[in-house]
């Protein structure tokens, strides 16, 4: 991402630029210069938006868990449809925009890290909690909603990471997916 010379970088491109490194390199390799040279810019302007690097890393996980977890439970709560299509619709947001692509990383560096772990360890039980009221609301039973809800968000998670499918690949199965998951109990 080179930026000209009438262009500023605004706090979340150096956060979204951070994020690329994390996932490429772990954490070790967010530093201010090489994140600098990514984006295109010099390290002093790095300092318009942030102290130091701690100040990055804590802005790093806010937006990691505001962006790729509060954003799509929100958007999913508000859904007005049928709960099935609400799980499906989150499914393929997920999915399709690469909400959990960067997850790995942070559980990588949630295992070095006691404060990534906290935000880490918060942003699951986030979405594993949304995940079985979804499926509580699809009508299935309380451990059934938790069982199918857990099964949803590692499924998503690990997919998104671990797999290296393109992503027409992961819309054709996607949908086979959501209906074993939906499947009368």
């Amino acid at each position: 991402m080179a930026v000209t010379k009438s262009d500023r970088l605004c706090r979340d491109d150096w956060i979204r630029g951070a994020l690329e490194l994390l996932s490429k390199a772990g954490v070790e390799s967010v530093k201010i210069v090489p994140l600098a040279e990514q984006l295109g810019v010099t390290s002093g302007s790095f300092y318009w938006h942030f102290k130091n690097r701690r100040e990055l890393y804590d802005a790093l996980l806010d937006y990691w868990e505001r962006e790729m977890t509060d954003a799509a439970i929100e958007a999913a709560k508000h859904f007005a449809g049928p709960p099935k299509e609400r799980i499906w619709r989150l499914m393929e947001q997920v999915m399709s925009i690469g909400l959990a692509r960067y997850d790995l990383a942070i559980w990588h560096w949630a295992q070095m890290d006691s404060n990534a772990n906290r935000v880490f360890k918060r942003s699951l039980k986030k979405r594993f909690t949304f995940a079985a009221w979804m499926f509580s609301e699809a009508g299935f039973s309380h451990e059934q909603a938790e069982i199918r809800g857990r099964m949803m968000v590692i499924y998503m998670m690990g997919e998104s990471t671990l797999i290296p499918d393109s992503m027409a690949k992961r819309k054709e199965f996607l949908k086979l997916k959501h209906a074993i998951l939906i499947a009368p109990e």
